[in-house]
């Protein structure tokens, strides 16, 4: 059952971070092993308070190559992203990101996921190669990032 859990202090607003994070379509252009993204369905929050979006991500690592479909839950207001499970090849899927404004401007991301998958060979698979994993898709979030805002001026830090 691996879960990550991070913080990390980025030199990007709040607002940017979200946006980048909630472009979940755009996440086979730069996230290591995504190949594919698919979005059944998006639906308003009540009283516009956010959006809803049901997609499907193809991850493909290795020989394994594996459909998951996730509810993500939207809310610009609070800065939140929740990720829910709906179907695939795991057990469960917890995930959440919050993006808290710094008073220098710039951005601490609380980042938490947690998954098991059903076969036990896939989650042995991932539990030898997990924190490296965990590391190179910071990494992706982080160029992606300076890709679409510029570099900014202080670095990022857990």
């Amino acid at each position: 059952m691996p879960t990550h859990s991070e913080k990390r202090r980025v030199p990007y607003t709040p607002e940017q971070m979200y946006a980048l994070v909630a472009d979940v379509e755009s996440y086979p252009q730069f996230l290591p092993w995504t190949a594919a993204c698919r979005i059944r369905k998006r639906a308003p929050l009540p009283e516009g308070q956010g959006e809803v979006i049901e997609a499907d991500l193809i991850i493909s690592f290795k020989v394994f190559r594996e459909r998951f479909g996730s509810r993500v839950t939207l809310r610009p207001d609070e800065r939140k992203i929740d990720v829910a499970y709906l179907d695939g090849p795991f057990r469960y899927l917890d995930n959440h990101w919050y993006f808290v404004e710094n008073d220098d401007g710039s951005t601490t991301i609380d980042f938490f996921v947690d998954f098991e998958f059903r076969s036990r060979m896939l989650q042995s698979v991932i539990g030898m190669v997990f924190n490296e994993a965990m590391l190179r898709i910071v990494r992706a979030f982080e160029r992606r990032a300076e890709e679409l805002y510029g570099k900014q001026n202080g670095s990022a830090s857990v």
